[in-house]
């Protein structure tokens, strides 16, 4: 439409006067401008906002890829990964277990700060039925994303929580924590989900069944000596209820190991069962078929992808194109498998020209868990390379874990980079270039890892971390400014059993209080800086500056605890035992919960 004032010069001139376009042509002319503005900004806000693909494996050590040092386990796609980004070797998790450290990969906070750090012996949740979970108020960054606009997807392990108060309020869900698609397992993949594997709960039989029984047996054989010897006649209704008792207790351990799989060992997709119980037949392939898909049909917007591996933790398992194949018995076989699952994701990523605008994120949950070793003596945990201890502790094998960050033109590819970062960095780095603000209203404990992996800066802006043994502040992580040095101090560590081994292997797991801890006084101090392997701890003889390091350790850690609020413990007992009516089952017969809804392509994702 020509201005009035040129129409005005045109007449002037001489020229045959123009007819005015109608208005509602002006209006169609109009509405089709700002159209085409407003799909011009959609697609350059959609270009400048990254995608995420995030990979975190269970229980995988330091020491097991390729790129860490391992020369005979074959890991080629997070070979691949490493050399096309940043390789992070004193990466941390911010807890040695499940539930904890994945709390804080998902929050940016330490687990102790949501409630998500148990107060007892058993520190991670064993019931689909367990009331306790992330709390509804906490944040994720799955929450932060899907607020800017990001189709956000969580594939593989949760074990973080399902339901409150009754079965439908999925208040600990992952489509509850800003994810719009789950598909996996709630729980968590364990030795009791696979048939022939054993069982996590051995130590719980002895001392609750077999340890009864024996007595009970005891009481029976003791009543008929004495009857025989006539020093005593016992009733009859003494003999029936001892009988009884066992019989219960006996019924008890057989209904649990009956049941236990078909109730904790499911599969969902969203909120619905899929399969009961979980079939291990080309899961690996399922999953990453829908990763795959998931991808694909988000290729034009924004993404956020966490594919959390069931491997490394046990029960271990591997499709028929894995099994035998490795130098590593069952567990290389399905280290293997879970780096092919990771070269198809980047292969995706290439085939859909994404990988010059996503981020991707490789690490494990905490470090390999040493003490997984089976009957027959085959070992089934990974490596921690050269560092002490393993899952469950806080010596350098049970949180230094993987971290490679991959952006192309973004990142430079080919850096290492040693100083400390943790797995709750994750929360804020992903939320900046997203366009999301940190929350105000609480603690974020994550710092952004940009400017360390763009090499603006030369320093991790984690000047203390904290490393706690379930709710238990274990150790404290020095990194003085204008230094090389990182000092670690540990209040208390545990026991390994049997003495001289590199584990607790009496008990599967270290524990954190009382009988399975050394507390000391003065901490136990070490430069890891000098001496990653923790060999030699420092003594005022031989670190000058011994009780001057202390101090500044004992000063930040009373500051840290002054941040801390009081929060209903998730791990609590009351949280942790099994609740009939938050039970989940496809079916309708009793405690049966049998079926199978799973499709065998994975071709599920929105």
């Amino acid at each position: 439409m020509l201005p009035t004032r040129q129409l005005w010069r045109e007449a002037a001139a001489g020229y045959p006067p123009r007819r005015r376009p109608s208005m509602s042509k002006s209006r169609d002319m109009m509405t089709l401008l700002l159209l085409l503005l407003f799909l011009c900004e959609t697609q350059s806000w959609a270009a400048s906002k990254p995608n995420f693909v995030l990979l975190m494996a269970d229980d995988l050590g330091i020491g097991d890829p390729g790129c860490y040092g391992n020369k005979t386990l074959r890991t080629p796609n997070i070979d691949r990964l490493a050399r096309g980004g940043v390789k992070l070797t004193q990466h941390l998790a911010a807890s040695p277990l499940c539930t904890p450290s994945r709390a804080a990969f998902m929050t940016g906070r330490y687990p102790v700060r949501s409630g998500m750090a148990s107060q007892s012996q058993v520190g991670v949740f064993l019931f689909s039925a367990s009331s306790g979970g992330l709390p509804p108020s906490e944040i994720t960054f799955a929450k932060l994303l899907k607020d800017q606009g990001y189709s956000t997807a969580l594939i593989g392990k949760w074990h973080l929580g399902i339901s409150c108060h009754d079965p439908g309020d999925f208040c600990h869900h992952p489509t509850s924590h800003g994810f719009d698609y789950f598909h996996g397992l709630p729980l968590t993949n364990m030795r009791d989900c696979k048939l022939g594997e054993g069982s996590v709960f051995t130590a719980a039989f002895r001392l609750l069944v077999l340890l009864p029984m024996q007595l009970i047996a005891l009481a029976l054989l003791t009543l008929v000596v004495l009857k025989w010897l006539g020093l005593f006649r016992a009733p009859p209704c003494a003999f029936l209820f001892l009988f009884l008792l066992a019989t219960l207790l006996l019924g008890l351990l057989l209904g649990f190991l009956h049941y236990f799989r078909p109730l904790n060992c499911f599969l969902m997709r969203n909120r619905d069962i899929t399969q009961q119980p979980m079939s291990y037949d080309n899961l690996t392939q399922r999953l990453t078929a829908d990763a795959a898909h998931f991808l694909r049909r988000n290729a034009e917007t924004p993404f956020l992808l966490v594919l959390s591996f069931l491997h490394m933790h046990t029960a271990l398992f591997s499709s028929k194109d894995f099994a035998g194949k490795s130098q590593h018995g069952s567990y290389g076989d399905a280290a293997e498998e879970m780096d092919w699952s990771v070269g198809q994701i980047l292969d995706v990523l290439d085939e859909l020209k994404l990988a010059n605008n996503t981020l991707v994120y490789f690490s494990s949950d905490q470090g390999a868990h040493v003490e997984e070793v089976t009957v027959k003596g085959e070992v089934q945990g990974g490596s921690n390379g050269i560092y002490k201890g393993g899952k469950a502790n806080n010596w350098e094998g049970g949180i230094r874990v993987p971290g490679i960050v991959r952006w192309p033109g973004v990142i430079q590819a080919g850096l290492e980079i040693d100083e400390p970062t943790s797995n709750m960095d994750i929360f804020p780095t992903v939320a900046k270039l997203a366009g999301s603000p940190l929350p105000q209203d609480r603690v974020i404990d994550g710092r952004d890892l940009m400017p360390l992996l763009q090499m603006r800066t030369q320093r991790s802006e984690h000047e203390f971390l904290f490393h706690y043994c379930n709710s238990y502040l274990n150790a404290v992580r020095w990194h003085p400014p204008n230094s090389t040095s990182i000092w670690k101090a540990f209040f208390f560590t545990p026991k390994f059993s049997p003495e001289g081994a590199n584990g607790c292997f009496d008990t599967h797991v270290c524990f954190c209080y009382g009988q399975y801890v050394t507390y000391h006084d003065p901490p136990l101090l070490f430069e890891i800086s000098r001496d990653p392997r923790e060999r030699n701890p420092l003594t005022p003889t031989s670190e000058p500056r011994f009780w001057e390091i202390l101090e500044a350790m004992q000063e930040a850690a009373a500051r840290h605890a002054r941040t801390l609020q009081d929060v209903p413990n998730q791990l609590s007992l009351g949280n942790l035992m099994w609740k009939p009516w938050l039970q989940l089952c496809c079916s309708s017969l009793g405690l049966s919960c049998q079926c199978d809804r799973e499709d065998q392509d994975g071709r599920h994702s929105p």
